[in-house]
């Protein structure tokens, strides 16, 4: 392997004539970067200095940005270069400018500009959640003339990934935030002598709001980025192209089956993360407050109206549809690259997070005035 070489010679009007020649690559430079960083450095800024690189007979990014470097981030004037090699200069130099053109502040047409490629890829977002929900209920349509076809198959296998596979995380963090909940509770309640209250205060936070909550954050996290990167996958390795020109429908095969199990499997794991909750909240407060479990387990229910728990299930299910919805629709969205695919994964979760957000927002709204003890 010939190694980087760089030759001067003098004219006789005074300037240089720079030949470099060799491998210019990350290996053929890696011994000899430090001599020829100092000879570059020499000449690069030496006036009527020509530049022969014809004679490189290899040239990788290394070797470019080395030269480029010295050359302060421009071609000489005088320069004998290759074609092939004249594209990798072009990409640095490309680079640069677009690092630039970040750094100047944008004008007041430009951030009209800005704002209104973000509105149109809000539009185009909308657009295709809608046309997702429409092609979801023109199969539900379908399947109830057609019953036979049901993906069962897929229903169970994501019922059992996305519900059975995430009760142990969630009965540990149900368990926790029960403990949590329930200790910081009772030293608050010991000022007031208010020990009783604190069966209102975990049933009420607990079953109408943290569990349902908690357990969606928790999916949405797990099981939504999951099946988002799931369909990226199939759509950077073309199966779902194929499935297409197999006439089967993504949306009976892929879609479906998800947001079915999804919406059964969370008001389940809402069920069983309250549960598991409450015993935390029982156990600290009958360590903190002296409550004893007898106690907590028979003024719950006065406590806590059993339409809580109707809006808690409500809740779950409303909950798992959009978490399923949200994740299908950045799945089918990715390009066949896997940057692509990593973007759409996390827009997935920050957006199924935010729904819920808003979605509790708007069952608070709704049903102010129901499942309140008298």
């Amino acid at each position: 392997m010939t190694a980087a070489h760089l030759t001067v010679e003098l004219r006789a009007d005074g300037g240089r004539n720079v030949a470099l020649s060799g491998r210019w690559t990350l290996v053929a430079i890696a011994a000899q970067a430090a001599w020829l960083a100092r000879e570059l450095a020499a000449h690069a800024g030496a006036r009527d200095t020509s530049w022969n690189a014809l004679d490189i007979e290899a040239l990788d990014s290394a070797g470019a940005m080395l030269l480029w470097r010295h050359w302060g981030r421009a071609l000489p004037e005088l320069l004998l270069l290759r074609p092939e090699h004249m594209r990798v200069f072009e990409r640095l130099g490309a680079a640069d400018r677009q690092k630039q053109a970040a750094a100047v502040p944008l004008s007041p047409f430009e951030r009209i500009i800005k704002l209104g490629r973000v509105a149109l890829t809000v539009e185009s977002q909308a657009v295709d959640f809608l046309v997702l929900v429409g092609q979801l209920a023109l199969d539900l349509l379908h399947l109830a003339r057609a019953p036979t076809e049901l993906p069962r198959r897929e229903i169970f296998a994501n019922l059992y990934k996305s519900g059975v596979r995430a009760m142990p995380v969630t009965a540990l963090v149900g368990f926790l935030i029960g403990i949590v909940l329930s200790y910081l509770s009772s030293l608050q309640l010991k000022l007031f002598g208010a020990d009783i209250f604190i069966v209102d205060i975990l049933g009420m936070g607990i079953v109408r709001e943290l569990g349902p909550v908690l357990v969606a954050v928790l999916v949405a996290g797990r099981s939504g980025s999951a099946m988002t990167a799931q369909l990226g996958v199939m759509r950077v390795t073309e199966e779902i192209d194929a499935l297409a020109a197999m006439g089967v429908t993504r949306s009976l095969r892929l879609v479906l089956p998800k947001v079915v199990a999804l919406s059964i499997a969370m008001p389940l794991l809402v069920l069983w993360a309250t549960a598991i909750a409450l015993v935390g909240g029982m156990v600290a407060a009958n360590l903190q407050l002296d409550i004893g479990y007898g106690y907590f387990l028979q003024a719950l229910p006065r406590a806590v109206p059993v339409a809580n728990l109707w809006i808690g299930l409500a809740k779950g299910v409303v909950f798992g549809f959009f978490v399923a919805l949200v994740a299908c629709h950045f799945g089918l969205r990715v390009q066949p690259n896997t940057e692509s695919l990593s973007a759409n994964t996390t827009a997935s979760v920050v957006t199924a997070i935010t729904v819920v957000i808003l979605l509790d927002a708007v069952f608070a709204i709704l049903m102010r005035n129901v499942g309140l003890p008298l």
